[in-house]
């Protein structure tokens, strides 16, 4: 899928176009071989740049070649819609061209691009392209943020839960969060090498207003990797503890079963000592036989349950 958007000068309304202009914005969703070349000829770039991106494993980078520059962040994106919290993350290329374009592309669709189109970014351009590249930094971080927010939320939901757990259920559920995390983790320290190297080096021109903003997103940024690493040693500690928790729950139900057996063995040892084919002596005479053998039965299992209750076995 192409989308090619373009800002008039001084307009903040974002338009939609048929071809490619001069200042425009080429989004780039899975293309095919077709949109790839027609991107390429028109923004005298290789083709080969665009389709390095489309691989699910690239890496976050910075990458000069003639005629632009390419810039690949990992963003997260929940994969399997099934599994609450199983995210991976996407690479996200940026390429910006020396003849005025900027060019998206990415395998999958990142929504969080949607807010661009729709003119929820204040000071958003396709004309000042290193204010966009950063601005897509800023709004990815939010992503996590958010994302980070929501597994947060769910970690303590799990957690009343599994008080009472016999499971490996939550377990599973934590694992796949933790699994998450390590992914998070691993790309924003990536995109903090690309910002570091944003701020370090002369790639991009820069206005000032421009180098500020690319240093609120590398905060963003630490601050995201500060946050996924926090909750991901706060997840380890619980698993340990709530897999001992569970292993307890698990020890007590048997505890109450092997409690109730030894209970119940009382009346049925009792009844089975009867019920064999030999002499009962007087109870053979007496009218109230049964019912006697019942109360005594009874009463022994009572006493048996009282004492295995005062000794915190039942």
């Amino acid at each position: 899928m192409m989308k090619i958007y373009k800002h008039e000068l001084d307009n903040p309304k974002i338009l939609s176009c048929e071809k490619i202009e001069k200042d425009c914005w080429i989004r780039l969703v899975n293309p095919t071989q077709n949109e790839i070349d027609l991107v390429s000829k028109e923004a005298n770039i290789p083709a080969s740049i665009i389709s390095q991106v489309l691989v699910e494993k690239e890496l976050p980078r910075i990458k000069q070649v003639e005629g632009a520059t390419l810039i690949v962040l990992d963003v997260p994106y929940m994969k399997d819609k099934s599994i609450k919290n199983k995210y991976i993350t996407y690479p996200l290329g940026i390429i910006i061209c020396n003849n005025c374009h900027i060019i998206t592309v990415s395998l999958i669709e990142h929504e969080f691009l949607n807010s661009f189109v729709n003119g929820e970014v204040e000071t958003f351009f396709t004309y000042k392209k290193s204010r966009f590249l950063i601005q897509i930094f800023l709004k990815s971080a939010e992503v996590y943020l958010n994302t980070l927010a929501s597994i947060d939320e769910d970690i303590q939901k799990q957690e009343k839960v599994t008080y009472k757990s016999t499971s490996n259920r939550q377990l599973i559920n934590f694992l796949n969060i933790q699994k998450t995390l390590v992914y998070f983790i691993t790309s924003l320290q990536a995109n903090s090498h690309v910002l570091e190297k944003l701020h370090r080096e002369d790639i991009l021109p820069m206005y000032e207003e421009d180098k500020m903003l690319l240093e609120d997103a590398m905060i963003e940024n630490k601050q995201c990797i500060e946050m996924s690493t926090i909750y991901r040693d706060i997840l380890d500690s619980t698993m340990d503890t709530y897999g001992t928790i569970i292993s307890n729950n698990l020890n007590v139900i048997m505890k109450v079963l092997a409690g109730i057996t030894i209970v119940f063995s009382i009346p049925t040892m009792i009844s089975s000592f009867l019920g064999m084919n030999v002499p009962l002596g007087f109870l053979e005479d007496f009218e109230f036989a049964f019912l006697v053998v019942c109360i005594v039965s009874f009463l022994l299992s009572f006493l048996i349950a009282c004492w295995l209750k005062k000794k915190d076995m039942l």
